[in-house]
């Protein structure tokens, strides 16, 4: 944490005589710290929105802007802050298990310190020299490993990888009709693209925003692992064409959000070779055969968010696509005016994410990422493995086999043991199944436990998805732990489905969202099959997993370090 306790020292003295701004500093550097290695602290204090009010309204900043907003004091700001931190969820826990993003890293926290501070917009290079050429950096980085080659390709850092699909749609929409720029899409030929079914919801939103349609994105037939089948492309491209339709994009996924696939891409690549169709892969979680590439920098590398590139190997073509020449800012005849990287955005006003990805990329080292990936890829290997360990007595139960560093699982009630992925079950059973993943998290938000997500999948049930990214103070110990208390929580909430809701309320108030609470149909699992709920155990106490030893499966602080990784 050197970096950020020197970025502290720099912005006190900076400030001084104001001594509590520097405690700001202090107090953030605090809370990363004890958030990535205190696994006993609550991953969230869930609250209802009537006690968050009431917590900002005590420490004497309340949430509301009213009419004629007086300035607060210095102390009533750091009240403030305090309170963000308390009732924030703590995502760079080592259990945070929720989404594709998780913990920080120390350089890139100090990195983003430092942008703010220097405030400044990257649309040229004489308002923004150093982040000018560090993303020319970064963007060169990553392209070369993707594959582009080098002289053709180009890219920039967006705001998500949502963007980075809008930004492919867009430039294969130029490539296909470049005269649409001028006259939209009226005159031309109806215009149809294609992603798997279980690809991101941004490409459907792309299709809204370019005004090609949400209904000329067409969804194409996945496999049992939620990766795109090319003979279903192939007849959807048949289909389209015979529609009097130009099909011109397919969009694939290197690791979906849900089940972690990837789309065969060496397969797609040649039909889409063959074909004339501009071919994006969205690696958000994660193509040398690629035209566009989306590169999520805040997912599994714990860049903090967001930071997100997009990569093409056309270059010239991003400038193409959205130069709109502005003199006040793209003067010809200025000092440096061939360095400007703004015209070829979407955006005009940018902020600069490439520093805290340059910074941390020097702080970990190529090797350093590969030692974390590693880890994370052997925490999802341990992870699944023990969920069929003959201990649990079929409590648990995948989903599908993993693809990425996604596992998705089931606790099963004794009442449906044993469950095979729902053959032959009737549908009151599946009701009862999808029931019990919302009724065991609410009990997990209200003690602050680990946050995992769940969802319904096709005709599968609610299941949890675990997902471990960037998860490097993790430890193969501390899911062992995991899967003790999760089972205990099932059956608390196996043998009383109305008492845990109870106690899922105990701690987030009166007034929190009935969603919290399991609903009717969690009360039917019990009588679903032939067993009986046997009695419900208390679930571990949250500060478990810190007695437990902190080893990691692959590689350790020290071993990193000697492979290149910097201590930040």
């Amino acid at each position: 944490m050197e970096l950020c306790q020197l970025l502290t020292r720099v912005t006190a003295t900076a400030q001084r005589p104001t001594r509590n701004k520097s405690h700001a500093g202090e107090l953030l550097h605090g809370y990363v710290a004890e958030s990535n290695s205190d696994p006993s602290q609550p991953v969230v204090r869930l609250a209802a929105p009537e006690q968050l009010r009431a917590a900002f309204a005590e420490a004497g900043v309340p949430l509301q802007l009213s009419e004629g907003q007086e300035p607060a004091g210095v102390d009533s700001l750091m009240g403030a802050l305090r309170q963000v931190l308390r009732y924030s969820t703590r995502t760079s826990h080592p259990l945070f298990y929720n989404q594709l993003y998780a913990r920080v890293e120390p350089a890139g926290l100090a990195a983003e310190w430092a942008a703010a501070a220097t405030n400044t917009n990257v649309h040229t290079y004489e308002v923004a020299p150093v982040y000018t050429l560090l993303e020319g950096e970064v963007v060169s980085k990553m392209a070369s490993l993707v594959g582009f080659p080098e002289g053709s390709r180009d890219g920039l850092l967006v705001p998500g990888g949502s963007a980075s699909n809008l930004y492919a749609l867009h430039l294969a929409r130029h490539r296909a009709v470049p005269e649409s720029r001028a006259r939209g899409l009226a005159g031309g030929p109806p215009l149809c693209a294609f992603t798997s079914g279980q690809s991101h919801y941004s490409y459907t939103k792309a299709a809204a925003l370019t005004g090609l349609g949400t209904d000329n994105m067409v969804a194409v037939g996945c496999d049992a692992r939620g990766a795109l089948v090319p003979a279903a492309l192939e007849a959807a491209i048949d289909k389209a064409e015979a529609r009097g339709q130009k099909p011109f994009f397919v969009g694939l996924t290197a690791g979906t959000t849900v089940t972690g696939a990837f789309d065969p891409f060496k397969e797609v690549a040649e039909i889409c070779r063959r074909r004339g169709l501009w071919l994006h892969v969205d690696g958000c979680w994660g193509v040398e055969e690629a035209d566009s590439f989306a590169w999520n920098a805040h997912k599994m590398m714990g860049v903090p968010l967001s930071c997100a590139a997009f990569m093409t190997r056309h270059k010239g073509l991003l400038q193409a696509a959205n130069s709109s020449g502005a003199t006040y800012l793209f003067q010809p005849d200025k000092l440096f005016g061939s360095l400007d990287i703004g015209d070829k955005s979407l955006q005009c006003g940018r902020k600069s994410d490439a520093l805290k990805l340059w910074l941390q990329w020097k702080a970990v080292g190529d090797a350093g990422w590969e030692a974390r990936i590693d880890h994370c890829v052997a925490l999802a290997e341990h992870f699944e493995a023990a969920l069929t360990h003959p201990r649990w007595r079929g409590a648990f139960e995948l989903v599908m086999p993993r693809s990425c560093t996604n596992v998705c699982f089931w606790w099963v009630p004794p009442s449906l043991r044993p469950w095979r992925c729902g053959e032959g079950a009737a549908q009151r059973q599946r009701d009862a199944l999808g029931a019990v993943a919302p009724a065991i998290k609410a009990l997990m938000q209200a003690k602050g436990d680990a946050m995992i997500g769940f969802q319904p999948l096709g005709s599968h049930p609610n299941f949890f998805r675990i997902v471990f990214a960037n998860a490097w103070t993790t430890s193969t110990e501390m899911l062992d732990d995991l899967l003790t208390r999760i089972d205990a929580y099932g059956m608390q909430v196996a043998s009383a489905p109305a008492a845990a809701g109870a106690a899922a309320g105990v701690g987030i108030g009166a007034a929190a969202d009935v969603s919290a609470r399991p609903s009717e149909a969690a009360k039917a699992f019990c009588g679903c099959g032939a067993g009986a709920a046997a009695a419900a155990p208390a679930a571990p106490a949250l500060g478990a997993p810190a007695a437990a030893a902190g080893r990691r499966v692959s590689k350790s602080s020290e071993e990193a370090a000697t492979e290149g990784v910097a201590a930040v």
